[in-house]
């Protein structure tokens, strides 16, 4: 007679642990993609804005007209390079297709107030009654 063969059985056990690692995979993956379009968010021409302890807070939203002046001079009205001998004939038109709207100056904080304030009048003098200037909150 021959022997009998016992063979084990395998027996498995339900395991009720998760498995985190593909929930930390996506997590990582989606933490990357913030991080590489959150400065691309950034609405309109790239300046060093200047710093204040408690800037006011004031939404961006579709009644806003965002000028900047770079370092150099030059300025920018919705993203758009303007002449400074074309600048008051724009801001003339622009005035005359949107009278409501608030403009918005982002002025860089290397230039002298004498320029940024040379702006700010020739934006009064379009006929814009709101103006203000955008600001960075102070880092501590």
């Amino acid at each position: 007679m021959l022997p009998k063969h016992n063979k084990p059985t395998l027996v498995r056990e339900v395991r009720s642990d998760i498995n985190v690692t593909p929930l930390v995979d996506v997590c990582l993956v989606l933490l990357i993609i913030f991080m590489v379009v959150t400065p691309l968010l950034q609405k309109g021409v790239d300046v060093t804005l200047p710093e204040t302890v408690n800037p006011a807070k004031m939404p961006e939203n579709a009644k806003q007209i965002t000028m900047a002046i770079k370092q150099d001079g030059s300025v920018f009205v919705n993203q758009n390079w303007v002449p400074k001998e074309n600048l008051k004939a724009t801001l003339a038109q622009v005035h005359d297709s949107t009278p409501d709207k608030d403009v918005m100056i982002k002025a860089d904080r290397r230039l002298k107030y004498k320029d940024v304030r040379s702006l700010m009048q020739m934006v009064n003098e379009a006929g814009f009654s709101h103006v203000g200037v955008v600001t960075e909150k102070k880092k501590a």
